[in-house]
């Protein structure tokens, strides 16, 4: 029991640190993309999504190879897009007047578009797995390299649609930064960039001992736990944007955290040594892959339909929905590691 305490008192300092270190993180490199011409939306999508998205990375590459964990790995991975979509339900219950998804740009339907490409095809590729269709160069799955190859084709249309908007978005956001040189909030970027790896490699060997003493299975563990904690970048940052009246770069940071994230499958596929990643990991991911799927569809149409209502002047029905499925994918979860 007391090893136990500790395993979670240790979890929940991993934690603190990457929540700490997030704000941090994300606040400097806006100050960095403001000076180098970047638009919010463009800061939001794949700068911060990338930087915050450093947990899931150092969580996957621990969970890989010293936890020797692929449930873990590839649980977190599924685990954060749907706790990342969960958010939007945090963010329309922070924002004031009009629902979030009447006051976003319907632009995010595009990197919507793309999370439910790769999102599906890395659940594709489990599920055919599980038939015995495991095409692979090596150790390495050729679904790695086809995930790689829809990442590039994604941040390189969503950065061509976004072209027309970054000269004007960049010079409003330069104004409202603080005075801080390009070399200071580099250097502030690396430590805190540095704080969080730490967080984040340590989230996956503690989560394996927790899932083991408590039989909870580890899938569950990283589906729930390891995905949440991992996630709190990701939930700061957005809150903190939103704070600052940019709904666009809160929303884009969460939509282009998903993009990453299946990104970070292809890395930790190839450095898992014994198999192909996703053939290792238990099926039950594809359940959470496919609630994925099914939220990202609910919000490109909260985006498309821009509903005025608002349940007792609190969240719209679309966020409803997207709590809906985060709630049913947690408890098939769970079921399945009992």
């Amino acid at each position: 029991m007391t090893t136990l305490i500790f395993c979670w008192v240790l979890f929940g300092l991993c934690a603190i640190l990457i929540l700490a270190a997030g704000p941090r993180l994300t606040r400097n490199a806006e100050i960095i993309a403001a000076k180098k011409g970047l638009s919010d939306e463009w800061v939001g999508l794949i700068l911060l999504a990338s930087i915050t998205s450093l947990p899931e990375l150092a969580a996957g590459v621990s969970s890989v190879t010293l936890a020797n964990a692929p449930d873990i790995a590839v649980g977190a991975v599924f685990g954060s897009c749907v706790f990342n979509l969960v958010m939007l339900v945090v963010l329309d219950f922070a924002v004031r007047g009009e629902s979030v998804y009447r006051q976003a740009r319907q632009a995010h339907i595009l990197s919507a578009g793309f999370g439910i490409m790769l999102v599906g095809f890395a659940g594709l590729t489990m599920m055919v797995g599980g038939f015995g269709i495991n095409p692979s160069i090596g150790h390495l799955g050729v679904g790695s390299f086809v995930i790689i190859g829809l990442y590039i084709i994604a941040t390189r249309a969503i950065y061509n649609y976004e072209a027309k908007l970054r000269e004007s978005a960049a010079l409003e956001a330069a104004k409202e930064l603080p005075e801080q040189s390009l070399s200071q909030a580099q250097k502030t970027v690396a430590y805190a960039a540095i704080a969080i790896l730490i967080g984040g490699s340590l989230l996956p060997v503690v989560g394996a001992e927790i899932a083991d003493r408590m039989a909870i299975g580890r899938g569950f563990m990283g589906t729930i736990f390891v995905a949440a904690a991992t996630s709190l970048p990701e939930l700061t940052v957005s809150l903190a944007a939103l704070r600052q009246g940019s709904v666009n770069m809160a929303i884009a940071n969460l939509l282009g955290s998903n993009l990453f994230n299946i990104l970070i499958l292809a890395v930790e596929d190839g450095l898992y040594l014994k198999a192909p990643l996703l053939e290792s990991a238990s099926p039950i991911h594809v359940a959470t892959a496919m609630a994925a799927m099914v939220m990202t569809g609910v919000v490109i149409a909260g985006l498309l339909y821009r509903p005025k209502t608002r349940l007792f002047r609190t969240v719209g029905w679309t966020s409803i929905a997207l709590f809906t499925v985060y709630l049913v994918n947690a408890y098939i979860v769970y079921l399945s590691a009992s």
